[in-house]
């Protein structure tokens, strides 16, 4: 399935859905059943029970909404957690010529910094050095902590696609070189267009990962270079902090970004940034 957060002309705010096909008509889950909550946190905490009644509104065939009447909203807000993966594609680690982490690399941001897939990207007056990064993002469907490896795709509700804006002067030189200023302006985490739940996915660690930049292909890569993969990053992550339905994992980025061109290339005011990965969809985000 591809579970949804949506708005529509006439209807009295956000409310839950299921695409039928990427970027198709909408099944509205809250009008097949009014007691479904009206946001995707509230939902996946209703766990088995709620995927079913979405299962059901999806044979159903009825409360459909069409697509030019949908506007999508990221399909997660809120989450308790954003945790964010670095340096965590071989092939991103060779284009900046530094060792394969021997662990995971985590930072986070703020819940604050999503938007939606086709939303505006707002360039800050603090940065001058905005760059893209397309990542595949998982959402946490259910409680957990110390969870093991072989368990760990049971924690994941499934998969969508994100975009890591990062302003690069505050991530590298400002503050101390720590990560998260740089990474968490309002703005900063683009998100959507659906959670696709795993039983639709043929393998989320086998999937062509791209991003566009005004038309032009600059980052083009595959999942398979995943350094740590779903599972190692929920083990581990959960080794530190419980992990609630809604907390969204970003899993890193291929090469292709702008700070390692030659020259470097940032992200300028009325640039529209395309981030598409096979099965999942794409988010289209204007730069202001």
């Amino acid at each position: 399935m591809r579970l949804v957060q949506f708005t529509s002309p006439g209807s009295d705010g956000r409310r839950i859905g299921v695409e039928e096909s990427d970027g198709g008509n909408v099944v509205d889950l809250n009008a097949f059943d009014s007691s479904l909550p009206r946001n995707m946190r509230a939902f996946l905490e209703g766990g088995d029970n709620a995927l079913d009644a979405a299962k059901r509104a999806l044979e159903s065939g009825r409360h459909i909404v069409s697509s030019s009447n949908v506007h999508l909203m990221s399909p997660i807000t809120g989450p308790d957690k954003v945790i964010c993966v670095g340096m965590n594609y071989v092939d991103h680690c060779l284009e900046q010529n530094v060792a394969i982490p021997k662990e995971p690399v985590i930072f986070s941001k703020f819940p604050s910094s999503i938007i939606g897939p086709s939303d505006e990207i707002r360039l800050p007056a603090e940065s001058q050095e905005v760059d893209w990064e397309v990542e595949l993002a998982f959402v946490i469907g259910k409680k957990g902590k110390n969870i093991k490896e072989e368990n760990a795709m049971d924690f994941v509700a499934g998969f969508t696609v994100a975009h890591d804006v990062s302003a690069r002067d505050w991530q590298m030189q400002r503050n101390g070189r720590q990560w998260l200023l740089g990474k968490t302006f309002d703005t900063f985490c683009p998100m959507g267009p659906a959670i696709v739940t795993r039983d639709a996915i043929s393998d989320p660690h086998n999937l062509g990962i791209r991003c566009k930049v005004n038309g032009e292909l600059v980052q083009n890569s595959n999942t398979n270079q995943m350094i740590f993969k779903t599972e190692a990053l929920v083990s581990w992550v959960s080794r530190f902090v419980t992990l609630y339905p809604g907390d969204v994992f970003l899993t890193g980025t291929p090469p292709g970004v702008g700070v390692f061109r030659k020259p470097p290339v940032f992200l300028k005011a009325d640039d529209v940034v395309e981030c598409e990965i096979d099965e999942l969809g794409a988010i289209r985000n204007k730069v202001v």
